[in-house]
């Protein structure tokens, strides 16, 4: 499985963090942080409020475009052990300088070069999406909307919304969406984590997004399930980190299979694996394990992934070369 060629469209970029780097920032930077980790170093919360305190704890180290071209270079790193070869990342604006415009440009920079030059080595391919934080409010997400209208380009190619998706509607949202839609990004948006299958059908009609993040308590709705087939919307699911929030009692569980079998257009990714103690390479065991899927099911997982990936039709043709299953 590690050495399966991967796709992965659901990835936070702070949430990527190994804990060791996250530490060692905070040392040089003479910063407590000691609090968000266990006895043995790893990220230690209880429940999701609590993921997001520490994870926004976490986050709070990374200070300067510097910080954030190291965090990107540890991921690529990481991302090519598990032979991922492309991977779309969230960034969030109003933590990459505080969402001010020049501050964010000279961020986006740092990590762009990063990328290109990891890329270019022949490692992973890392695009990115601005992503703005449902828990802060509209009005930061327009400010994180203008930044990413305005950065719009090769290396940013989308925008979408996480956070606490029980704050808030998603129509309140509506302008953000729109900005960046108009500036040529494209959508999507976490929903039906935490809430139930309504709030996937606020989502995709207040947004107008291509793809839902998560999106698990669609299973709950059958008229859901039937127009998502029908609409070809992408579900970004995180099978374990809804098994180490609570959402699924377990593998067999996760609604994962039912939803593909139901004709639903899912990928797999990690969302935030170091947090949730996983990687790419472990949510394929797991997910063999609980489904006898096999080498076949995860090629169409990845065509999946890679048709719907935010990147120009080259990019894409080569992830469909690379994966085996080119056009």
């Amino acid at each position: 499985m590690r050495a399966l060629p991967k796709v992965e469209l659901h990835l936070h970029l702070e949430g990527a963090a190994p804990p060791g780097f996250i530490r060692s920032l905070a040392a040089e930077k003479h910063v407590d942080i000691s609090g968000i980790f266990d006895a043995n170093g790893a990220y230690a919360f209880n429940g999701f409020a609590d993921f997001l305190r520490v994870y926004e704890a976490a986050s709070s180290v990374l200070r300067s475009p510097e910080d954030y071209a190291r965090l990107t270079a540890a991921v690529l790193e990481d991302l090519a052990g598990q032979s991922v070869i492309y991977a779309e990342t969230f960034v969030c604006p109003a933590l990459c300088g505080a969402g001010d415009l020049p501050a964010w440009r000279d961020h986006l920079a740092a990590m762009t070069e990063v990328s290109a030059r990891v890329a270019a080595a022949g490692g992973p391919v890392l695009r990115g999406i601005a992503t703005a934080i449902r828990h802060f409010g509209p009005e930061r997400a327009r400010a994180a909307a203008l930044c990413a209208a305005e950065t719009a380009g090769d290396w940013l190619v989308g925008f979408g919304m996480a956070g606490n998706e029980t704050l808030g509607k998603a129509g309140d949202f509506a302008w953000a969406f729109d900005c960046a839609r108009e500036a040529g990004l494209r959508l999507t948006c976490h929903a039906g984590e935490w809430a139930g299958p309504e709030a996937i059908r606020e989502t995709i009609g207040a947004l107008g997004v291509e793809r839902i993040g998560h999106g698990l308590s669609a299973v709950r709705d059958p008229a859901l399930v039937e127009m998502l087939a029908e609409r070809g919307i992408v579900l970004e699911i995180c099978p374990g980190s809804n098994i180490a929030l609570g959402l699924c009692a377990g593998w067999a569980a996760h609604p994962i299979a039912k939803l593909r079998d139901a004709g639903v257009k899912v990928t797999i990714s990690t969302d935030d694996p170091p947090f949730f103690r996983t990687t790419l390479t472990r949510e394929y065991e797991r997910l063999a394990e609980a489904f006898g899927w096999e080498e076949a099911d995860f090629a169409a997982l990845n065509r999946v992934a890679a048709e719907a990936a935010f990147c120009d039709a080259g990019t894409r043709d080569d992830i469909l070369q690379q994966t085996g299953a080119s056009r």
